[in-house]
Protein backbone atom coordinates (compact mmCIF):
# COMPACT_ATOMS: atom_id res chain seq x y z
CA UNK A 1 0.00 0.00 0.00
CA UNK A 2 1.34 3.40 -0.97
CA UNK A 3 2.44 5.69 2.36
CA UNK A 4 0.86 9.45 1.50
CA UNK A 5 3.47 12.37 1.27
CA UNK A 6 2.75 16.06 1.26
CA UNK A 7 4.12 17.41 -2.34
CA UNK A 8 6.16 19.75 0.40
CA UNK A 9 8.15 16.85 2.24
CA UNK A 10 11.64 17.95 2.32
CA UNK A 11 10.38 21.56 3.38
CA UNK A 12 8.41 20.39 5.88
CA UNK A 13 11.06 18.23 7.08
CA UNK A 14 13.46 21.41 6.88
CA UNK A 15 10.88 23.47 8.64
CA UNK A 16 10.68 20.86 11.57
CA UNK A 17 14.49 20.39 11.60
CA UNK A 18 14.49 24.34 11.84
CA UNK A 19 12.86 23.70 15.47
CA UNK A 20 15.46 21.99 16.55
CA UNK A 21 13.14 20.02 19.39
CA UNK A 22 14.31 17.45 21.34
CA UNK A 23 11.66 15.26 21.89
CA UNK A 24 12.29 14.06 25.36
CA UNK A 25 12.37 17.30 26.69
CA UNK A 26 9.06 18.71 25.09
CA UNK A 27 6.17 16.53 27.35
CA UNK A 28 6.59 19.00 30.20
CA UNK A 29 6.20 22.61 27.79
CA UNK A 30 2.43 20.80 26.13
CA UNK A 31 1.21 18.00 28.34
CA UNK A 32 -1.44 20.53 29.73
CA UNK A 33 -2.45 20.97 26.44
CA UNK A 34 -2.80 17.96 25.47
CA UNK A 35 -5.02 17.19 28.60
CA UNK A 36 -6.87 20.12 27.55
CA UNK A 37 -7.33 18.54 24.09
CA UNK A 38 -9.24 15.86 25.76
CA UNK A 39 -11.46 17.18 27.95
CA UNK A 40 -12.76 19.31 25.06
CA UNK A 41 -13.67 16.19 22.79
CA UNK A 42 -14.37 13.85 25.33
CA UNK A 43 -12.42 10.98 24.64
CA UNK A 44 -10.12 8.68 26.67
CA UNK A 45 -6.39 9.71 24.51
CA UNK A 46 -5.08 12.94 23.52
CA UNK A 47 -1.57 12.52 21.13
CA UNK A 48 0.81 15.44 20.46
CA UNK A 49 2.66 13.98 17.98
CA UNK A 50 5.35 15.31 15.45
CA UNK A 51 6.79 13.04 12.18
CA UNK A 52 9.96 13.50 10.75
CA UNK A 53 11.40 11.68 7.92
CA UNK A 54 10.85 7.92 10.02
CA UNK A 55 9.21 8.44 12.99
CA UNK A 56 5.93 9.09 14.67
CA UNK A 57 7.26 11.16 18.12
CA UNK A 58 4.16 11.42 20.86
CA UNK A 59 5.66 14.65 22.71
CA UNK A 60 2.96 14.62 25.07
CA UNK A 61 -0.43 12.33 25.66
CA UNK A 62 -3.56 12.29 27.93
CA UNK A 63 -4.16 8.60 28.60
CA UNK A 64 -1.50 7.16 27.04
CA UNK A 65 2.42 7.91 27.57
CA UNK A 66 5.10 9.61 25.25
CA UNK A 67 5.88 7.12 22.76
CA UNK A 68 7.07 6.57 19.29
CA UNK A 69 6.40 4.35 16.17
CA UNK A 70 6.67 3.87 12.70
CA UNK A 71 5.55 6.95 10.54
CA UNK A 72 4.32 4.23 8.35
CA UNK A 73 1.78 2.75 10.84
CA UNK A 74 0.59 5.98 12.11
CA UNK A 75 -2.87 7.75 11.29
CA UNK A 76 -1.61 11.29 11.77
CA UNK A 77 1.01 10.90 8.44
CA UNK A 78 -2.90 10.94 6.72
CA UNK A 79 -3.79 14.24 8.50
CA UNK A 80 -0.22 15.91 7.84
CA UNK A 81 -1.42 15.91 4.29
CA UNK A 82 -3.71 18.94 3.97
CA UNK A 83 -4.89 21.73 6.20
CA UNK A 84 -8.62 20.28 7.75
CA UNK A 85 -9.08 18.15 10.28
CA UNK A 86 -8.97 14.08 9.30
CA UNK A 87 -11.35 12.26 10.85
CA UNK A 88 -11.98 8.38 10.99
CA UNK A 89 -15.15 6.84 12.61
CA UNK A 90 -14.53 3.34 12.81
CA UNK A 91 -10.76 2.51 12.68
CA UNK A 92 -11.78 -1.13 12.42
CA UNK A 93 -13.65 -1.03 9.36
CA UNK A 94 -10.44 1.27 7.91
CA UNK A 95 -8.12 -0.97 5.63
CA UNK A 96 -5.29 1.39 6.32
CA UNK A 97 -5.37 0.78 9.83
CA UNK A 98 -7.97 -2.61 10.79
CA UNK A 99 -4.32 -4.38 11.51
CA UNK A 100 -2.38 -2.26 13.06
CA UNK A 101 -1.65 -3.21 17.01
CA UNK A 102 -3.12 -0.52 18.57
CA UNK A 103 -6.54 -1.14 16.68
CA UNK A 104 -6.73 -5.29 17.20
CA UNK A 105 -4.56 -4.78 20.83
CA UNK A 106 -4.62 -2.80 23.62
CA UNK A 107 -5.78 -0.09 23.46
CA UNK A 108 -8.38 -0.93 20.85
CA UNK A 109 -8.60 1.96 19.11
CA UNK A 110 -12.13 2.67 17.28
CA UNK A 111 -12.27 6.92 16.73
CA UNK A 112 -9.31 8.69 15.18
CA UNK A 113 -9.81 12.75 15.06
CA UNK A 114 -6.45 14.90 13.79
CA UNK A 115 -5.80 18.23 13.20
CA UNK A 116 -2.39 19.21 11.63
CA UNK A 117 0.22 21.46 13.69
CA UNK A 118 0.78 24.04 11.26
CA UNK A 119 4.24 26.30 11.36
CA UNK A 120 4.31 30.31 11.14
CA UNK A 121 5.36 29.35 7.12
CA UNK A 122 2.39 27.02 6.57
CA UNK A 123 3.66 23.61 6.80
CA UNK A 124 2.45 20.65 8.75
CA UNK A 125 4.93 19.84 12.01
CA UNK A 126 2.84 16.90 12.95
CA UNK A 127 -0.74 16.52 14.30
CA UNK A 128 -2.91 16.92 17.64
CA UNK A 129 -5.05 13.86 17.69
CA UNK A 130 -7.75 12.79 20.28
CA UNK A 131 -8.92 8.75 19.67
CA UNK A 132 -10.93 6.97 21.69
CA UNK A 133 -11.75 3.20 21.84
CA UNK A 134 -15.60 4.23 21.14
CA UNK A 135 -16.93 6.15 18.39
CA UNK A 136 -17.29 9.88 19.02
CA UNK A 137 -19.03 13.14 17.74
CA UNK A 138 -16.70 16.36 17.27
CA UNK A 139 -18.92 19.74 17.30
CA UNK A 140 -18.33 22.17 14.95
CA UNK A 141 -17.85 24.11 18.34
CA UNK A 142 -15.13 21.34 19.98
CA UNK A 143 -13.38 21.43 16.20
CA UNK A 144 -12.75 25.39 16.90
CA UNK A 145 -11.49 24.89 20.33
CA UNK A 146 -9.57 22.14 19.24
CA UNK A 147 -7.74 24.23 16.26
CA UNK A 148 -7.12 26.63 19.00
CA UNK A 149 -5.67 24.40 21.44
CA UNK A 150 -3.08 22.75 18.40
CA UNK A 151 -2.19 26.68 17.34
CA UNK A 152 -0.71 27.09 21.06
CA UNK A 153 1.33 24.08 20.82
CA UNK A 154 2.83 25.14 18.02
CA UNK A 155 3.38 28.92 19.56
CA UNK A 156 4.90 27.16 22.31
CA UNK A 157 7.08 25.19 19.68
CA UNK A 158 8.05 28.36 18.65
CA UNK A 159 8.31 30.09 21.85
CA UNK A 160 11.30 27.37 22.47
CA UNK A 161 13.32 27.76 18.91
CA UNK A 162 12.96 31.62 19.91
CA UNK A 163 14.17 30.85 23.45
CA UNK A 164 17.06 28.43 21.99
CA UNK A 165 18.32 30.66 19.47
CA UNK A 166 18.73 33.58 21.97
CA UNK A 167 20.62 31.16 23.95
CA UNK A 168 23.13 30.65 21.10
CA UNK A 169 23.57 34.22 20.35
CA UNK A 170 24.68 34.67 24.07
CA UNK A 171 27.28 31.78 23.63
CA UNK A 172 28.55 33.57 20.22
CA UNK A 173 28.94 36.70 22.23
CA UNK A 174 31.04 35.26 24.97
CA UNK A 175 33.07 33.77 22.48
CA UNK A 176 33.28 37.25 20.46
CA UNK A 177 34.79 38.76 23.76
CA UNK A 178 37.37 36.34 24.04
CA UNK A 179 37.63 37.51 20.29
CA UNK A 180 37.59 40.89 21.13
CA UNK A 181 40.63 40.57 24.29
CA UNK A 182 42.71 38.62 21.83
CA UNK A 183 42.60 41.46 18.78
CA UNK A 184 43.13 44.35 21.24
CA UNK A 185 46.18 42.88 22.97
CA UNK A 186 48.31 42.91 19.84
CA UNK A 187 47.61 46.57 18.50
CA UNK A 188 47.94 47.96 22.16
CA UNK A 189 51.34 46.12 22.77
CA UNK A 190 52.46 47.68 19.57
CA UNK A 191 51.68 51.10 20.81
CA UNK A 192 53.14 50.57 24.44
CA UNK A 193 56.63 49.55 22.85
CA UNK A 194 56.46 52.55 20.03
CA UNK A 195 55.50 55.46 23.28
CA UNK A 196 58.15 53.75 25.21
CA UNK A 197 60.67 54.22 22.34
CA UNK A 198 60.07 57.35 21.90
CA UNK A 199 59.82 58.70 25.43
CA UNK A 200 62.89 57.15 25.77
CA UNK A 201 64.56 59.39 23.07
CA UNK A 202 62.63 62.06 24.23
CA UNK A 203 64.38 62.15 27.17
CA UNK A 204 67.62 62.60 25.53
CA UNK A 205 66.26 65.63 23.96
CA UNK A 206 64.44 67.39 26.71
CA UNK A 207 61.33 66.76 24.93
CA UNK A 208 58.79 67.62 28.25
CA UNK A 209 55.62 68.56 26.72
CA UNK A 210 56.01 65.60 23.76
CA UNK A 211 56.96 62.99 27.09
CA UNK A 212 54.40 63.93 28.86
CA UNK A 213 51.49 63.44 26.04
CA UNK A 214 53.22 60.20 25.41
CA UNK A 215 52.98 59.26 29.21
CA UNK A 216 48.99 59.54 28.74
CA UNK A 217 49.05 57.33 26.01
CA UNK A 218 51.13 54.75 27.57
CA UNK A 219 49.20 54.56 30.84
CA UNK A 220 46.35 54.44 28.74
CA UNK A 221 47.24 51.82 26.62
CA UNK A 222 48.66 49.87 29.84
CA UNK A 223 45.03 50.04 31.35
CA UNK A 224 43.30 48.31 27.58
CA UNK A 225 46.15 45.94 27.85
CA UNK A 226 45.12 44.93 31.73
CA UNK A 227 41.58 44.31 30.93
CA UNK A 228 42.31 42.19 27.90
CA UNK A 229 44.71 40.20 30.11
CA UNK A 230 42.24 40.19 32.76
CA UNK A 231 39.67 38.75 30.09
CA UNK A 232 41.90 36.31 28.92
CA UNK A 233 43.30 34.81 31.84
CA UNK A 234 39.25 34.49 33.78
CA UNK A 235 39.13 32.26 29.89
CA UNK A 236 42.36 30.26 30.82
CA UNK A 237 41.43 29.59 34.54
CA UNK A 238 37.85 28.00 33.18
CA UNK A 239 39.93 26.04 30.80
CA UNK A 240 42.18 24.48 33.69
CA UNK A 241 38.53 23.70 35.30
CA UNK A 242 36.22 21.27 34.02
CA UNK A 243 34.11 23.04 31.37
CA UNK A 244 31.17 23.93 32.44
CA UNK A 245 28.09 22.57 30.94
CA UNK A 246 24.88 24.58 29.84
CA UNK A 247 22.39 21.37 29.72
CA UNK A 248 20.03 23.96 27.26
CA UNK A 249 22.09 24.61 24.42
CA UNK A 250 24.95 22.00 24.83
CA UNK A 251 25.91 18.66 25.12
CA UNK A 252 29.30 17.11 25.88
CA UNK A 253 30.23 13.37 24.17
CA UNK A 254 28.65 11.69 27.43
CA UNK A 255 25.53 13.68 27.35
CA UNK A 256 25.06 13.16 24.14
CA UNK A 257 25.79 9.29 23.88
CA UNK A 258 23.01 8.99 26.40
CA UNK A 259 20.77 11.40 24.43
CA UNK A 260 20.87 9.12 21.32
CA UNK A 261 20.30 5.91 23.53
CA UNK A 262 17.47 7.46 25.08
CA UNK A 263 15.96 8.77 21.61
CA UNK A 264 16.69 5.45 19.95
CA UNK A 265 16.82 2.86 21.80
CA UNK A 266 13.64 1.91 21.47
CA UNK A 267 13.46 1.87 17.49
CA UNK A 268 15.98 -0.47 17.65
CA UNK A 269 14.20 -3.06 20.32
CA UNK A 270 11.37 -2.74 17.79
CA UNK A 271 13.21 -3.83 14.98
CA UNK A 272 15.17 -5.92 17.35
CA UNK A 273 18.42 -4.45 16.17
CA UNK A 274 21.00 -3.81 18.61
CA UNK A 275 22.03 -0.22 19.11
CA UNK A 276 25.41 0.71 20.69
CA UNK A 277 26.76 4.40 21.10
CA UNK A 278 30.93 4.34 21.66
CA UNK A 279 32.69 7.51 22.90
CA UNK A 280 36.38 7.68 21.62
CA UNK A 281 39.67 9.68 22.67
CA UNK A 282 39.86 12.49 24.79
CA UNK A 283 38.05 15.78 25.45
CA UNK A 284 35.08 13.70 26.48
CA UNK A 285 33.46 16.41 28.61
CA UNK A 286 34.23 19.38 26.96
CA UNK A 287 31.22 21.35 25.86
CA UNK A 288 29.92 21.97 22.30
CA UNK A 289 26.49 23.71 21.10
CA UNK A 290 24.26 20.80 20.23
CA UNK A 291 22.32 22.71 17.39
CA UNK A 292 20.68 20.25 14.36
CA UNK A 293 22.96 17.48 16.01
CA UNK A 294 20.17 15.28 16.91
CA UNK A 295 18.45 16.19 13.29
CA UNK A 296 21.93 15.24 11.72
CA UNK A 297 22.31 11.92 13.99
CA UNK A 298 18.92 11.41 14.64
CA UNK A 299 18.01 10.47 10.72
CA UNK A 300 21.22 8.52 10.40
CA UNK A 301 20.47 5.95 13.06
CA UNK A 302 16.88 5.84 11.93
CA UNK A 303 17.84 5.16 8.61
CA UNK A 304 20.11 2.37 9.54
CA UNK A 305 17.94 0.65 11.99
CA UNK A 306 15.49 0.75 9.19
CA UNK A 307 17.57 -1.00 6.84
CA UNK A 308 19.30 -3.76 9.41
CA UNK A 309 17.55 -6.71 9.61
CA UNK A 310 16.62 -8.14 12.80
CA UNK A 311 19.40 -9.56 14.50
CA UNK A 312 21.69 -7.22 13.17
CA UNK A 313 23.27 -3.72 14.66
CA UNK A 314 24.06 -0.40 14.40
CA UNK A 315 27.19 1.34 16.05
CA UNK A 316 27.15 4.81 17.11
CA UNK A 317 31.24 6.20 17.76
CA UNK A 318 31.20 9.94 18.81
CA UNK A 319 34.41 12.20 19.14
CA UNK A 320 36.11 15.42 19.43
CA UNK A 321 38.54 16.80 18.13
CA UNK A 322 40.34 19.87 19.19
CA UNK A 323 43.12 21.78 17.67
CA UNK A 324 44.13 25.97 17.56
CA UNK A 325 41.07 26.45 19.77
CA UNK A 326 38.38 24.99 17.14
CA UNK A 327 36.23 22.02 17.49
CA UNK A 328 34.95 19.20 15.09
CA UNK A 329 32.72 16.88 16.65
CA UNK A 330 33.56 13.34 14.43
CA UNK A 331 30.88 10.52 13.94
CA UNK A 332 30.22 7.31 12.98
CA UNK A 333 27.23 5.16 11.75
CA UNK A 334 27.63 2.03 10.61
CA UNK A 335 25.21 -0.98 10.24
CA UNK A 336 24.97 -4.40 9.16
CA UNK A 337 22.15 -3.62 6.78
CA UNK A 338 21.48 -3.91 3.43
CA UNK A 339 23.84 -1.83 1.57
CA UNK A 340 23.76 0.85 -1.32
CA UNK A 341 24.60 1.09 -4.77
CA UNK A 342 27.79 3.62 -5.94
CA UNK A 343 24.15 4.98 -7.66
CA UNK A 344 22.82 5.62 -4.61
CA UNK A 345 25.28 7.03 -2.45
CA UNK A 346 25.68 9.58 -5.28
CA UNK A 347 22.27 10.88 -5.48
CA UNK A 348 22.19 11.46 -1.45
CA UNK A 349 25.73 13.03 -1.97
CA UNK A 350 23.89 14.95 -4.57
CA UNK A 351 20.92 15.75 -2.21
CA UNK A 352 18.39 13.73 -3.76
CA UNK A 353 16.76 10.22 -2.17
CA UNK A 354 14.38 7.22 -3.55
CA UNK A 355 11.50 5.93 -1.74
CA UNK A 356 12.75 2.37 -0.90
CA UNK A 357 11.51 -0.18 1.55
CA UNK A 358 13.23 -1.58 4.59
CA UNK A 359 14.36 -4.96 5.61
CA UNK A 360 10.85 -5.68 7.07
CA UNK A 361 9.10 -4.32 4.22
CA UNK A 362 8.49 -0.61 5.56
CA UNK A 363 8.11 2.06 3.48
CA UNK A 364 10.74 4.54 3.02
CA UNK A 365 10.30 7.64 2.28
CA UNK A 366 13.62 9.20 0.71
CA UNK A 367 14.32 12.38 2.33
CA UNK A 368 15.89 11.50 5.23
CA UNK A 369 19.13 11.05 4.10
CA UNK A 370 18.93 13.94 1.64
CA UNK A 371 17.92 16.31 4.51
CA UNK A 372 21.29 15.02 6.68
CA UNK A 373 23.44 16.41 4.06
CA UNK A 374 21.77 19.36 3.45
CA UNK A 375 21.76 20.07 7.41
CA UNK A 376 25.23 19.11 7.20
CA UNK A 377 26.51 21.73 4.11
CA UNK A 378 24.67 24.21 6.05
CA UNK A 379 26.89 23.80 9.36
CA UNK A 380 30.21 23.37 7.09
CA UNK A 381 30.75 19.90 7.82
CA UNK A 382 31.60 17.04 5.68
CA UNK A 383 29.82 13.67 4.51
CA UNK A 384 31.20 10.39 3.53
CA UNK A 385 29.65 6.87 2.92
CA UNK A 386 31.08 3.64 2.38
CA UNK A 387 28.72 0.72 2.01
CA UNK A 388 28.48 -2.81 0.59
CA UNK A 389 25.07 -3.86 -0.75
CA UNK A 390 23.83 -6.53 1.33
CA UNK A 391 26.61 -6.53 4.04
CA UNK A 392 26.97 -3.22 5.60
CA UNK A 393 26.70 0.90 5.30
CA UNK A 394 29.13 3.26 7.00
CA UNK A 395 28.52 7.18 7.43
CA UNK A 396 31.21 9.54 8.57
CA UNK A 397 30.21 12.93 10.03
CA UNK A 398 32.75 15.67 10.51
CA UNK A 399 31.41 18.83 12.07
CA UNK A 400 32.50 22.36 13.05
CA UNK A 401 31.34 23.26 16.54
Amino acid sequence: MDRPIPENEFDRLLQLSDYDLDHIKLEDHVKDLAKLAAKVAGTNISLVNLIDAYTQWTVAGEGIPAMQMPREDSVCQYTIMGDKPFEIKDLTKDERFNKKLYVTDDPNLKYYWGVPLKSESGLNLGALCVVDTESKYISPEKVALLEIIANEIVNRLKLMKTVTFLQSEVQNAREKQEQVAHDIRGPIGGIIGLAQIIKEKGDKNQLEDVLEFIEVIQNSSKSLLELADEILSSKEDEGKKKPALNPDSEYNLLTLKEKLKDLYEVQGEQKKVELSVEVKGENQENPFPKTKLLQILGNLISNAIKFTPSGGSVTVSLALAETAGKKELLVEVKDTGAGMTEEQIEAILNGKGNTTKGTSGEKGYGFGLPLVKHLIDGMGGTLKIDSRPGAYSRFEVALPV
